[in-house]
């Protein structure tokens, strides 16, 4: 029955939005676009609100979908992110009840039986589940992560009535593909529901950073851990983004977002494995040796790889907007995957060198705190009304894209929030002349070997060494 309750008020929601935009849309019909035109932002507005509040009321999947809408600034209107934001706090936890319940069906016995001591109050708690401190039987202090009981069932409930809403998205913004966003959200709530995935992450990206000892991560134990269970040690540290605990601790608050933009350049383009939901809560700072920052992170359940089209298509842009080549700019959005195979190829390239020029003219010294003013007049596409649409059809959502802008954002976000002056584009530059300089190495090698190996059998070349082109995997 909670089931079906619970479908028929997501189904409300989502139709009370739908009523509501189509109600304008008559009104606009009817007494003209010009007449109407100043509703619209009021009209946002109030959807915004009622949707955040729905989300507030459905929790679980749909606390996730906020947090995450309220970063698509690309693909939604102002408002949404600005009142869906609040859903990035902290959710409230739920009773121990159910987690004991939780604990028990996943490893068999009880807390009480599995540790020393179990703290029923829980330390943090997220849209799918909560943290537990607790003293393992030989002493240790650990962290016990519980997801929520019938996680699985709500989020395939949730899952469907969030495709059927993008399908009537696609009605107002009909970009290809963005059905994606459906398919990536569903792939995400998987891993993040599924603890021993985390647990793999968590081995992974631990020896990626092993040569850096500023940079920690919790190890787990897997007798005391199932896919609904994950027991971890208990990680000493102050949460991120309390500036108060960082000048306790005499650590400058540049320095912690330095390190944590230096860590996350690493992950994306050294590693190509990266922390898909890098929130304040999921980052601790610890003291080291002579005032070094320590970093904690923590919760990898959503820890991503990023493809190869995504991060040369990245690369192929920013080398464009440094050296001013639109034609390069344009080359790195076909590569990342944006272009719609039959879309206006022509059209598209055209608003792509239009906002080219436009951005190469705007005073921009750090492309991750450009002001609303900025922002305002970059989000103008400057093209005819009827070409518009066009325009939207021509664009399509790349795979994988999802992960990536949602974590660039967020730790960008972050970062601004934590040293507002701090250039994060003079402090990813190192990682990314390093990866140039490494792509550009890769091709000479490939380069030469094709020049220089002997034609096979049937008078065609031989492939040059294909693990030569990623150097710093």
């Amino acid at each position: 029955m909670w089931a079906v309750l619970r479908l028929i008020r997501a189904i409300w929601l989502f139709g009370l939005i739908f009523c509501s935009y189509m109600l304008q849309l008559g009104l606009q019909r009817v007494l003209g676009r010009e007449r109407v035109s100043a509703r619209w932002k009021s009209v946002h507005r109030r959807n915004a609100r009622r949707m955040y509040k729905g989300f507030v009321r459905l929790r679980g999947v749909y606390i996730k979908l906020g947090q995450i809408l309220s970063i698509m600034g690309s693909f939604l209107p102002r408002a949404y992110g600005e009142e869906l934001e609040a859903l990035q706090d902290e959710v409230p936890h739920r009773p121990y009840g159910e987690v004991a319940k939780a604990i028990r069906t996943g490893l068999g016995k009880s807390p009480e039986e599995l540790f020393t001591s179990f703290n029923k109050t829980p330390i943090a708690a997220a849209s799918l589940g909560q943290v537990h401190e607790a003293i393992t039987k030989d002493g240790d202090r650990v962290a016990v992560k519980v997801l929520y009981p019938n996680v699985a069932t709500i989020i395939k409930i949730d899952m469907r009535v969030l495709g059927w809403a993008i399908r009537v998205y696609r009605w107002f913004v009909p970009i290809r593909q963005i059905e994606r966003v459906h398919d990536q959200l569903s792939d995400m709530l998987a891993r993040e529901t599924d603890l021993d995935n985390e647990a793999q992450c968590l081995v992974r990206m631990s020896k990626n950073f092993a040569d850096d000892p500023d940079v920690l991560f919790p190890s787990f134990y897997p007798e005391l851990s199932c896919k609904t269970v994950m027991t971890m040690s208990y990680m000493e540290g102050k949460k991120i983004s309390r500036a108060e605990e960082l000048k306790k601790m005499e650590l400058s608050p540049d320095a912690v977002a330095t390190k944590l933009v230096q860590v996350f350049y690493k992950q994306l383009f050294f590693h190509r494995f990266f922390h898909a939901d890098p929130h304040p809560g999921n980052f601790f700072v610890q003291p080291g040796p002579d005032g070094q920052v320590r970093l904690v992170i923590l919760d990898l359940g959503s820890a991503s790889e990023v493809s190869e089209n995504l991060v040369d298509g990245m690369l192929d842009i920013l080398s464009g907007v440094m050296t001013g080549q639109d034609d390069l700019v344009v080359k790195g959005i076909g590569t990342m995957g944006f272009v719609a195979e039959d879309g206006d190829h022509v059209l598209l390239e055209q608003a792509v060198r239009s906002y080219f020029e436009k951005l190469m003219s705007l005073d921009i010294k750090d492309f991750s705190k450009i002001s609303p003013e900025v922002a305002q007049k970059l989000a103008d596409p400057e093209v005819k009304r009827d070409q518009l649409r066009e325009l939207m059809k021509s664009v399509q959502y790349p795979d994988g894209w999802f992960f990536v802008e949602r974590a660039v954002v967020i730790l960008f976000g972050l970062s601004a929030q934590l040293a507002p002056t701090l250039n994060t584009v003079h402090v990813g530059f190192p990682y990314i002349m390093q990866v140039f300089a490494a792509r550009a190495a890769a091709r000479k090698v490939a380069a030469k070997g094709a020049s220089e190996s002997p034609a096979g059998p049937g008078g065609t070349r031989r492939d040059s060494d294909p693990g030569s082109r990623i150097l710093l995997n």
